[in-house]
């Protein structure tokens, strides 16, 4: 292109490449002010469109202004923000500056939809026309997927995935409303991509979003606001945003207690609470109290294997420890589940689990009993509505583990009530009836509020929080799962039993460490028999062998 040629193909908007220009002493000065202050250059430089009154300079909120600076002097954001907020034309306008005064820089734009990240780019590369030209730098490339400019600097704008930006040298990555990407597909990206994104000494990663229920933008929000110390904690600076603090609307309507209540009749208050107040809890009629569940945390697992299991504690001798099981068909849809549990003393606490979609049943019950002989030979409660039958039956028969419980079923409708062996049907493991699962449901809501149970799993988090009220009873919102809620559902029921009490005696269970076998089984009645707790809510249930021999302790 000859020099004489100063736009880019034709736009006298765009200087185009080998343009040079005469600075004049008060465009130096801009220059370097803009430089060095991206604020500076964005309130005075930048302009955008608004519905009402076209294009307009961008006069920064305060909160905008804040978002910038800590944009400049961070490498990680994360910010969670309110709907029509102006958060993406933010990061735009810094985007902006940082191509334009730093050199070969390469910014990836990425979205849950190519078109929103392309959309984006547009309005960057308007803002980019309504520059003096003294601050333009030539344009190599003008493309609706990208940009690149005489100073080697260059944006990508593609949809959030681990494929959009493998093999690429990126400087920055702004992730846009990343809440909505699809959780395998962040999931993805961040195992694949972005530990070689971070991987240099000046690198930027901005992740702006409104929150969408609980997926990675919530885990790495959790991340960033946890106490220094804490071993969740990552590096991102978080930035956080109420809509009282965005004045007006982009409409012109000014934000007050009378538009929220406008907002709130148009769409709902659920709607109004994820939208506007940011709130991460997709429902409100969750068993565990909202507050109870923003402020429970997790922790790092001490390892995790391939196939599902989560270890937070290895065994620690003479503790007494409870798995309960959930099974699934191994189909890829629910998952087979189970919790361990540490009852040794008050409060109890998780210390494994096992969350596995594709394991068949028939191999279902090896990992139960390898997992429950490292565990002290743990007892195991199985749940049989339906193909936990079968997991029962071959953890029993076929490998022959002595310490899986039993229950009692009587009834012609197969109700859960008190008695011995001779009043009802024995099985191993357990159904569960609406009326165990309205007492499990129930104190378990109790162990959980009043800190009885603690469960410092990013996994169990996020089912409780969409383990809502279905219909008289409680069970995942659609497209959640519940499987590991369920086995804690279990735990609940199982801990209000007079036999688990028995077993979790500290009293009796020194008694059996010194085999002081004949007084107990004087004392108690064999195979776990139960009287009445809850009249129809109960069920008697033992290990299905004489516990109280002494070999079964060594």
């Amino acid at each position: 292109m000859k020099n004489k040629d100063k736009s880019y193909l034709g736009n006298p908007n765009l200087k185009g490449p080998g343009v040079k220009i005469e600075f004049t002493k008060e465009q130096i000065d801009e220059y370097v002010k803009c430089a060095n202050d991206p604020v500076y250059f964005i309130k005075n430089y930048i302009k955008i469109v608004t519905l009402d009154k076209g294009l307009v300079p961008f006069d920064l909120y305060d909160y905008q202004e804040d978002m910038v600076e800590k944009f400049h002097n961070n490498r990680y954001i994360i910010a969670k923000l309110p709907r029509q907020s102006g958060k993406s034309t933010t990061v735009i306008g810094y985007i902006l500056h940082y191509i334009l005064f730093n050199q070969n820089m390469s910014v990836a734009i990425l979205a849950n939809k190519q078109s929103t990240a392309r959309e984006m780019l547009s309005r960057l590369k308007l803002a980019y026309e309504y520059l003096p030209k003294w601050l333009q730098q030539g344009i190599l490339e003008w493309n609706k997927g990208s940009i690149q400019l005489e100073n080697g600097s260059k944006i990508l704008a593609s949809s959030t995935s681990a494929s959009a930006v493998r093999g690429g040298s990126f400087n920055m990555l702004f992730l846009d409303e990343f809440a909505f990407v699809p959780q395998n597909i962040a999931e993805e990206f961040f195992s694949s991509v972005f530990p070689t994104i971070t991987s240099g000494v000046s690198t930027k990663v901005l992740i702006i979003s409104t929150p969408n229920g609980l997926n990675m933008f919530y885990k790495l929000w959790k991340g960033a606001t946890r106490k220094a110390g804490d071993s969740t904690k990552n590096e991102y600076i978080p930035i956080e945003v109420h809509w009282s603090q965005v004045p007006i609307t982009s409409g012109g309507k000014l934000r007050d207690q009378k538009w929220k209540e406008e907002m709130i009749k148009q769409t709902s208050e659920k709607q109004f609470e994820s939208e506007f107040e940011c709130n991460f809890l997709g429902s409100s009629n969750t068993l565990i109290s909202t507050a109870k569940l923003n402020s429970m945390s997790w922790k790092e697992p001490e390892y995790i294997t391939k196939d599902g299991l989560t270890v937070y504690e290895q065994p620690i001798e003479d503790h007494l420890y409870f798995i309960t099981v959930d099974t699934a068909r191994g189909q890829g849809k629910d998952y087979s589940a189970f919790t361990v549990i540490d009852a040794t003393t008050s409060p109890y606490r998780l210390v494994c689990k096992f969350k596995n979609n594709i394991i068949s049943p028939m191999l279902f019950p090896t990992v139960i009993e390898k997992v429950a002989y490292k565990y002290n030979k743990a007892y195991v409660f199985i749940e049989i509505n339906d193909i936990g039958g079968q997991v029962a039956d071959i953890l029993h028969s076929e490998l022959e583990y002595e310490h899986v419980l039993m229950s009692t079923m009587k009834g012609r409708k197969g109700q859960v009530v008190s008695g011995g062996f001779g009043r009802g049907e024995s099985i191993f493991g357990v159904r569960t009836t609406s009326q165990v699962k309205r007492l499990g449901c129930s104190v378990l809501k109790n162990m959980i509020e009043q800190d009885k149970l603690l469960l410092e799993d990013y996994d169990i988090l996020t089912e409780l929080m969409s383990f809502v009220s279905k219909a008289q009873t409680y069970g995942a919102e659609d497209g959640h799962n519940d499987d590991l809620v369920m086995s804690l559902v279990l735990f609940a029921w199982l801990s209000r039993q007079p036999y688990f009490k028995e077993l979790t005696n500290l009293d009796t269970r020194l008694a059996l460490y010194k085999n002081e076998i004949k007084q107990l089984e004087d004392d108690l009645a064999p195979f776990g028999f139960i009287s009445s707790y809850e009249e129809e809510d109960m069920k008697s249930f033992s290990d299905g062998k004489d516990i109280w021999k002494a070999d079964e302790w060594k």
